[in-house]
């Protein structure tokens, strides 16, 4: 064979291997493109809520994939925005609990640079200044705590457990305070049984619904504590002789920050009626409120009796 028929062939191969390359161009191309506008449907169908039915193509199901990788990226943005949005609501709120007690410490330290101070003074001052920072330590403590609780990450484990040492520690907790007052707590004798509850949790929740009614009663009167077992539920009712609260009133009082009219005139956060709802909610109880103002108030917490939660749970599975 002749060296021009070589230069030929080779031409035509030449010209055949350009004309499939360019071939296999246009069609990714094609493909390209199709996915592209696949992909931007999925992404509005995806964004508008809308879900819509694909073919068992390979196309398919690289694009019921890239749904998948879009679908997480949205969850994960709309979870990162919530968590900013409630950083935000939680700084929110320290700050305009902590203005107060902040610039009351600001202006003693102030009033304490005075040399010509006589030492009672001082001595009252620095005693106000100690006041203020303790209630800032509370409020910070506490808000985070509630905080953590509402959103999930702060988890505890409730059992069945005997209550009667519960009861009796959220009591002492308060002694002080009450005896100040010159306010007896009356406790209802009663058999000790086990409730399903936390017993350090529940302390704490019982603790703020007696400093409550401390707080809000007058001067030499008395808060019975009362226990009545029902059927699923036992109830531990706080009951004092205080200013009460209206009814129209009853749900707002369990919401974060919320003071009554009747009660701003008491020093108080609005944290405690709050941080007990949500610490109740983790035990599976509640806690309700019935009162008339001017004629006391009573405050119900309803803790599962012993062997309750299994049944409450295979209840709900049955379902």
């Amino acid at each position: 064979m002749t060296a021009q028929s070589w230069n030929w062939i080779l031409g035509i191969g030449l010209v055949v291997c350009l004309g499939v390359l360019v071939a296999v161009i246009l069609y990714f191309l094609r493909q390209w493109n199709r996915l592209e506008r696949m992909l931007e449907e999925a992404e509005k169908d995806i964004y508008s809520g809308k879900h819509r039915e694909l073919q068992d193509t390979r196309e398919s199901k690289l694009l019921g994939q890239v749904c998948r990788i879009l679908n997480t990226a949205q969850y994960k943005e709309r979870q990162a925005v919530g968590e900013k949005n409630q950083v935000m609501e939680l700084i929110s709120d320290l700050s305009h609990q902590l203005k107060t007690p902040l610039a009351n410490i600001v202006m003693n330290m102030e009033l304490l640079k005075d040399s010509s101070m006589d030492e009672k003074r001082r001595t009252e001052f620095l005693e106000r200044t100690a006041g203020q920072a303790a209630k800032m330590q509370w409020l910070m403590e506490n808000l985070l705590k509630a905080s953590r609780l509402e959103n999930g990450m702060l988890d505890f484990q409730a059992e069945d457990t005997l209550i009667k040492g519960t009861i009796a520690k959220a009591v002492s907790a308060v002694y002080a305070q009450a005896s100040g007052k010159e306010i007896s707590i009356c406790v209802e004798e009663f058999q000790d049984f086990p409730l399903y509850h936390n017993p350090r949790w529940t302390v704490e929740a019982l603790t703020n619904l007696l400093e409550n009614a401390i707080k809000y009663s007058p001067r030499g009167s008395c808060v019975r504590v009362g226990i009545s077992r029902l059927d699923f539920y036992t109830s531990i009712t706080v009951a004092d002789e205080g200013i009460g609260i209206p009814e129209k009133e009853y749900n707002r009082i369990f919401q974060r920050f919320y003071r009554g009219r009747a009660a701003e005139q008491e020093e108080g956060s609005g944290l405690g009626l709050y941080l007990a709802q949500l610490i109740l909610q983790q035990e599976k109880g509640y806690i309700t409120v019935t009162s008339k103002p001017g004629q006391g108030s009573v405050f119900s917490v309803f803790l599962l009796n012993q062997g309750e939660k299994r049944g409450c749970d295979s209840r709900c599975k049955s379902v």
